[in-house]
């Protein structure tokens, strides 16, 4: 955990020393250009809003699987005008002479910030959807209804109208029912089979007896005509 402190609190150092001397030199390139008082302060606050802002909607469209190269134009010219100030002020220009060309960037660029930012923060976006995992899809019973079941692990309600439970006999129920001749087994979706089985194991653990078919198809909330087919699979 120290370890991963001083990590953040070297790289935060860093962030704020290096922020610190691209401001003092965009400032100082723009003081030189004309731009004297407030407006000279307020040049590298443009400049670092452009360059975040374009840094926040590129990684928000690469995220969302859309075309970044809007985001990515802006990002560029604000990394350009940021890494041109720190170069002009390495002594390649004379601040006490600047060239007419460099004027006119320096007054140009509000309009320029004015048009990147407004693109920026109109641009369109699509949200992000979940994708679809086979787990959580819902199970459909052969005869068109809906099982409701999301997987091994997902709480199965009961059935709004559940079938009444089967009155207890001498004889211990067995581990196969024989099922009805005119009710054959039919193929259940695999997490419908995970579910029946998890039933028959959690009924085996707490009465050491197997699982009644029919009992184990009404806590599923299934129709009368699936218990041929969770007999199967018990």
């Amino acid at each position: 955990m120290r370890a991963q402190l001083a990590r953040v609190d070297a790289v935060i150092v860093q962030a704020v020393i290096a922020g610190a001397l691209s401001f003092s030199h965009l400032h100082d390139v723009a003081a030189a250009a004309g731009q004297d008082g407030w407006k000279a302060w307020a040049y590298p606050v443009s400049v670092d809003l452009l360059l975040v802002a374009a840094w926040r909607r590129m990684r928000q469209s690469q995220r969302a699987g859309q075309a970044a190269g809007g985001p990515r134009l802006w990002f560029l010219v604000a990394l350009a005008a940021s890494l041109g100030a720190n170069v002009a002020t390495a002594g390649l220009l004379d601040l006490d002479d600047v060239p007419a060309w460099l004027r006119v960037m320096v007054a140009g660029w509000p309009a320029v910030a004015f048009f990147g930012g407004t693109l920026l923060a109109h641009a369109p976006h699509t949200a992000e959807e979940p994708a679809a995992s086979p787990a959580t899809d819902a199970a459909t019973a052969p005869d068109g209804s809906s099982s409701d079941v999301e997987g091994p692990d997902h709480k199965v309600p009961y059935s709004a109208d559940p079938e009444p439970a089967p009155e207890p006999s001498a004889a211990p129920a067995t581990a196969s029912a024989p099922a009805p001749a005119s009710a054959p087994a039919v193929a259940l979706p695999p997490a419908l089979v995970d579910r029946v089985r998890a039933l028959a194991e959690e009924h085996r653990s707490a009465t050491g007896r197997p699982a009644d078919p029919d009992a184990v198809r009404t806590r599923l909330g299934l129709p009368p005509s699936m218990t041929a087919s969770v007999a199967a699979h018990l």
